[in-house]
């Protein structure tokens, strides 16, 4: 028997389509129409319904490549299930290069929302509604902020053993365990049965190769996992390590930041790691290792306030081998036609 059509913002994409649906969700100041695109790919067999949304943060532009690229791949072929991609959630912040929405709200600490409430609940009401209510597991992409680095990693509950599971299909090089925020997109999903994992990588407004060849590599192997797409191969790459705990450190001076390390560094317990310089030269304060692992966030503005967070370091064991195997991901990274 034939699978049924999958319906969306009241449209119905039949088994086998894929088509491009508009959830309307308000307008401009000047009454130009928004929407909440979404692409349905809705497979012949019966599986799993799985989103994957990226640009809840308008200027996290990243996952948005990471989606275009996936759109063309063609490893995107969906037997089973049902895959709705979202890549720009907050089309306001992206139009204005801003993480918030026009109401400065953050999306991401907004739901579930209201059809009746701020710009942001709103749009949040839209997201749960029509496509998170619809699906049984969730991928959300961002980077960092404007002005910092990520590197490529998941961020999840690690006692959520759905979405740990889903985290280990994906294989970025490092899960971060991740307490669970009011208001997220992650926390509100999974208080409603969808797990859901976050995908962080690269830096705000800034697209790079290594965060988007990982992140969709991630995708796909999510997908393979939930059988929704054809498995053709092991890529042979290394598991991710978890990491149940990270720090920052933070500038304890005023000044000009000048770091001695970068993302994907390993570092032990007291290593000098950066310095800040007085800007008339009477002072410099070092900035030490607060305990040893693997800088996974780092700033990139060399003008920093006292209080700034500078690095991000995940506590893992095997810092120094898993030092070298980031150092060699740009160059062992396979096109997603060997992995998937």
């Amino acid at each position: 028997m034939a699978r049924g059509a999958f319906t969306i913002g009241g449209e119905a994409v039949a088994a086998g389509e894929r088509r491009l649906v508009n959830l309307p969700i308000g307008a401009l100041s000047n009454r130009t129409p928004m929407a909440l695109p979404v692409l349905v790919i809705h497979g012949k067999q019966d599986g799993p319904t799985l989103f994957v949304s990226a640009a809840l943060h308008g200027d996290e532009v990243s996952g948005v490549a990471i989606c275009r690229r996936l759109i063309a791949s063609k490893s995107l072929a969906v037997a089973r299930g049902t895959l709705l991609l979202a890549p720009i959630v907050n089309a306001f912040g992206f139009i204005s290069h801003s993480r918030y929405l026009p109401d400065r709200r953050d999306l991401n600490r907004s739901f579930p929302g209201s059809p009746k409430g701020s710009l942001a609940a709103q749009l949040a009401y839209t997201m749960m509604s029509e496509i998170v209510s619809r699906s049984d597991f969730g991928i959300d992409l961002h980077s960092a902020a404007v002005h910092r680095s990520n590197l490529p990693q998941i961020r999840v509950d690690s006692a959520d053993e759905r979405a740990l599971r889903l985290a280990e299909a994906f294989g970025a090089p490092i899960i971060v365990h991740s307490g669970l925020r009011d208001g997220s997109l992650r926390r509100t999903a999974g208080d409603r049965g969808v797990p859901v994992i976050v995908y962080e990588a690269g830096e705000g407004l800034r697209v790079d190769e290594l965060s988007v060849r990982v992140g969709m590599r991630g995708v796909l192997g999510v997908m393979a996992h939930l059988r929704m797409i054809r498995q053709r191969g092991k890529s042979g790459r290394h598991p991710p390590v978890l990491s149940t705990s990270s720090r920052w450190v933070r500038a304890e001076e005023s000044g000009l930041f000048r770091p001695f390390k970068d993302i994907g560094d390993h570092v032990a317990a007291g290593d000098r790691i950066g310095i800040i310089s007085d800007p008339y030269g009477e002072k410099e304060t070092n900035l030490v290792a607060v305990s040893a692992g693997i800088i996974i966030g780092r700033a990139n503005i060399p003008a920093v306030n006292q209080g700034d967070a500078l690095f991000h370091i995940a506590r893992v064991d095997n810092a120094p081998q898993l030092g070298e195997r980031y150092d060699r991901l740009g160059d062992t990274l396979l096109d997603e036609d060997e992995i998937i």
